[in-house]
């Protein structure tokens, strides 16, 4: 008959282990990475970006327009100008028609724009019965501002640089995501951890408060050791029922934010193997300049407020030089139109020069040197706080180490003082007091234990980010593309 027992219960656990999934802490992060909600916005932010670059490298582009208007329909009165130059109101019926074929292509380094056009205009007047063609052949237009700021000249210096940060920033979001996972897991594990040890003490308890109740009834024990134990028991059941309710929330948290279905059921492997990897500040200062977004950003900034400077100097006149050379002609018929033609040529420049503006060319410009200089102060700062932020990160990594290292000593201490006091208390050597100071050493130690280990991960992922560099397995986590 125990024989059967025993049979059914291995069945039975064998049946609850493989229902019950197990993850890893790798596990975690690698689903969060997939399908996490804040790994799909990063991948989002990063292919946004991607098509602003392309736009902006189109914009630099030719581009060939094709243009027109359909057949328009005028009737009305209206001014005509007769052959000596006077004008009589006339009753006006006609037609419209055009098409036009243009590439333009903007200059870069000057901030102007040449474009290379051919059009096709009919009209046809239903009141005289005529119809009139007017043709360009070819027409080529030039559109230059002459000492104005030129926007193309220092889009092509931050587009590349912003894009080059898009790219770095997505590594480094995807690390964050690392980092967040990291202590969802915790998170889920020290929930875990407690309901073990809440779950043990409720145990744990209700057999002392046994002993207890015996020792009371044969006489040896008074009635407030009795008293007290049972109110120790109390709040051991409160302990568990709190316990499982951080449980069951800081479940559904993890399995929200990695995605996993609602009726899995799973634990989480305590993450115990310490990665040993030697990590120099220098070294990790130098992985952090070449491969962090933040630091190219410095340079993007400068350039950026170098460009407000241009821009307030360039707005205070405005000259354009517009000139275009073609060839057009006109006829009864579309042929006719495309004969004997004859050059049309513009050329003008344009001049808007302030004479009294009360200051503000000044201002403007004032502004935008102080601004300039605002940002290198702050510039400046802000590497100083980037390389105290890596230093420190290296040099807390080295003493969470060592903490583990204690932690974990602590734990199996307090693990083995506990057992050898339960031991002392069930002899009737030491008093419940006593095993209870011990109980509470024995779950703050593995409470320790588990803070430490957290501590750890959250400061390994967090190197990572700041360097994108995994110093475990030496090798990048970003390179620079071709």
């Amino acid at each position: 008959m125990n024989k059967i027992f025993t049979g059914v219960c291995l069945i039975a656990c064998s049946f609850i282990a493989q229902s019950q999934q197990v993850y890893s802490l790798e596990n975690i992060i690698g689903l969060a990475q997939q399908q996490s909600p804040q790994a799909k916005q990063a991948e989002t932010r990063k292919e946004n970006r991607f098509w602003q670059y392309r736009l902006f490298k189109a914009d630099l582009n030719p581009s060939l327009v094709i243009s027109g208007e359909v057949p328009g329909y005028t009737r009305s009165f209206g001014p005509v100008e007769q052959n000596d130059g006077s004008f009589q109101v006339q009753s006006i019926q006609r037609s419209n028609a055009s098409v036009g074929l243009g590439l333009r292509q903007p200059i870069a380094f000057t901030g102007g724009l040449i474009s290379v056009n051919s059009s096709l205009n009919r009209v046809e007047n239903f009141r005289l019965d005529t119809r009139d063609f007017n043709s360009t052949v070819v027409n080529i237009q030039l559109n230059q501002p002459i000492f104005a700021f030129n926007q193309f000249k220092w889009d092509k210096k931050t587009e590349p640089i912003r894009y080059e940060e898009s790219k770095r920033s997505y590594v480094e979001e995807m690390e964050f995501v690392s980092r967040t996972a990291v202590q969802r897991f915790f998170d889920y594990l020290d929930a875990q951890v407690n309901f073990q040890i809440a779950e043990f003490n409720l145990a744990n308890n209700d057999t002392i408060y046994n002993i207890e109740k015996g020792r009371y009834n044969i006489g040896t024990a008074s009635e407030d050791k009795l008293l007290q134990v049972e109110l120790q028991l109390l709040r051991s059941q409160q302990d568990l029922a709190q316990a499982e309710l951080d449980l069951q929330t800081s479940r559904l948290g993890l399995r929200t934010f990695i995605g996993l279905n609602e009726g899995e059921n799973f634990n989480l492997l305590l993450p115990e193997s310490i990665l040993e990897f030697p990590v120099s500040e220098q070294i990790a200062l130098q992985y952090a300049k070449e491969n962090r977004a933040d630091f190219i950003a410095f340079e993007r900034r400068r350039i950026e407020a170098d460009a407000q400077v241009a821009e307030a100097r360039g707005q205070r006149f405005q000259m354009n030089l517009n000139a275009s050379f073609g060839l057009n002609g006109a006829g009864n018929t579309y042929q006719e139109s495309f004969q004997d033609t004859q050059d049309q040529q513009i050329a003008n420049i344009g001049l808007s020069i302030p004479i009294v503006n009360w200051g503000r060319n000044e201002a403007r410009m004032k502004t935008a040197l102080a601004n300039k200089q605002l940002t290198d102060y702050v510039i400046a700062q802000e590497e100083q706080n980037f390389e105290q932020e890596i230093i420190t990160q290296v040099r807390q990594l080295d003493v969470l180490r060592q903490q583990i290292e204690i932690s974990k000593k602590s734990d199996e201490v307090a693990q083995k003082r506990y057992e050898v006091a339960q031991n002392r208390y069930l002899i009737g050597k030491i008093d419940i007091t006593n095993l209870n100071i011990a109980l509470t050493e024995k779950d703050t130690a593995k409470r320790s234990y588990i803070s430490a280990l957290r501590s750890y991960w959250i400061a390994y992922y967090d190197l990572r980010r700041l360097t994108l560099y995994d110093f475990a397995n030496q090798e990048l986590l970003y390179t620079i593309e071709d």
